[in-house]
Order: structure tokens, then sequence, then C-alpha cells
């Protein structure tokens, strides 16, 4: 019996030198070629938004639930004007924050720990496509409740609801910024229940200095609130009340939440890199 050199079989295959070029010198085989960004943040959008839907739908009840009872109390203190518009607006983007940054921190804090990001890690999917879809997919799954509940304060405390539309941009830019912010502490706090914790005194951070009015703050308060990223959503929105609004200054706000959002989910990529390659 006469023993033929394995090169020579696989150099006599037909198509194998393709599939000789395959496989690395060692002898293992590369993973598959990345998936373009496009399509594979669509994958991972609708997979996740799927996801909250199942899981999520009764924590987005207590959210809105939780907002709308907030305007109920605040109604026998607030009558009309400034501090009006602070609660209802902050009220809603509170929403945004319950979702987009308590419930994302968790999220990304147990996919840590439970090795989830080991599954992500071996998909040819890009990091960024990860986040930006978890993201996005938490952030698009606030709409009703944003909405009910700022439909729900302009009947409160007798509103105009003429520039409501203002939502379809508070909504998406205060979710990134919130989104993006809540992915990073998820994913760089060391132990889920920190993540939760984070989460837990980000959404507080976004009730205390969202919703109660920035007039009757001390000073130093008003500081911590301009650090915040929805503090710009809901001045957006709050702006939106005015009969004439000053649609230079709600562009401005939505352009510093837009801009934290680009930071904060660039942040949140790098440090989902860092944490899959540990």
């Amino acid at each position: 019996m006469s023993v033929v050199p394995a090169q020579a079989v696989a150099g006599a295959a037909p198509g194998a030198g393709a599939g000789a070029e395959a496989w690395t010198g060692d002898g293992a085989a590369p993973l598959a070629p990345r998936t373009r960004f496009g399509p594979a943040l669509g994958a991972v959008y609708r997979a996740q938004l799927s996801r909250a839907r199942v899981a999520r739908i009764p924590l987005l009840f207590v959210a809105t639930f939780q907002s709308v009872g907030i305007m109920i109390l605040l109604r026998g203190v607030v009558d009309s004007g400034d501090p009006a518009r602070s609660v209802v607006s902050g009220s809603s983007v509170l929403v945004v924050a319950f979702v987009a940054l308590n419930l994302l921190a968790q999220y990304f804090g147990q996919l840590r720990a439970g090795g989830g990001l080991d599954h992500y890690a071996t998909l040819p999917v890009p990091p960024a496509a990860v986040v930006l879809g978890a993201a996005g997919a938490y952030a698009s799954f606030t709409v009703p409740g944003t909405v009910v509940t700022a439909v729900t304060g302009c009947v409160l405390f007798q509103l105009p609801m003429a520039h409501l539309w203002v939502l379809a941009a508070v909504i998406p830019l205060s979710g990134a910024a919130l989104a993006g912010l809540g992915a990073a502490l998820g994913l760089l706090a060391p132990r889920p229940e920190l993540a939760t914790l984070c989460g837990q005194l980000g959404m507080s951070a976004a009730l205390l200095l969202g919703v109660l009015p920035a007039g009757r703050m001390p000073e130093v308060i008003g500081w911590a609130r301009d650090l915040l990223p929805s503090t710009y959503g809901v001045e957006a929105l709050s702006r939106s009340f005015d009969p004439h609004p000053d649609w230079l200054a709600v562009g401005a706000d939505l352009g510093v939440c837009a801009a934290v959002g680009v930071l904060s989910l660039a942040v949140a990529t790098w440090a989902y890199r860092r944490a899959a390659t540990r």
C-alpha cells in the first residue's frame, strides 16, 4: 500500500485551492468575514426590540405610571407657567431615562456577568452595531410611554399640544444620550449589582434634576443639572410649550443631546470592546 502525502491529495482535488486557503497554517479555520455595518445593525436592532417587547412591557407600564403619578402629585403644588412646563417635560423624559439608562445599564451588566458578551464576540458583527442596535431598541421602546405621559401632562396642566411633534426629535436624541450612558455604565461596572446601582442613581438624578423646576433649585444643583444629558431634552420640550417657541434655542438643546449621544455611544462601544476581549 502506497502512502500519498495529504498535500498531494489536497492539490489534486478539484476546487481544493480555495478550500486550502481558508485554513491557517496551524490548522485553525478563521472566523467568517465581518458583516457590513448596516445589515448587522438592523439585525441586532430587530432582535433586541423583539426581546424588549416581550420582557419589558410590564416595566414600561411601571415607568409610565410612575411619571404620570409624579405629575398628579405635583399638580397640587404647581399651577401653571414655567414650573408646569418643567414638570411635564421632565416627567416625559423620565420615561426615557427609566428604560434607556436604567434598564440598559442592568442589561449590559448582566450580559457581561453571564458571559453573554462571549456570544456576541464570536459573531461577525461590528462592536458598534451591537451597542447601537441595543441602544436604539431600548430607546424606541420608550416612545409609547413618553407620548402618553406628555399628553396626560398637557391635559393636567392645560398646556398646548400644538408642538408636541418635537417629541419626534426629543425621544431619539435624549434616548441616544441616555442609552449610551446606560450601556457604558453596564459594561464598565465590575459587577452587575454595581451596574444596577449606577442605573438607578442615573434615573434618580433625571427625576430630581429634570422634573423639579430649575428656578427653585440652589445654584450648585443647577450646575449638576447642566451636566445631565437628559436636561437638554427636557429644556427642548419645555420650550415647545411657549406660544411662540424659540426654535433656535430648541435646536441648540437638541444639538447638545445629539453631541452627547455620539460621545456616550462611542464610549459604550469602546467599553464593549474592552469587556469582550478580556
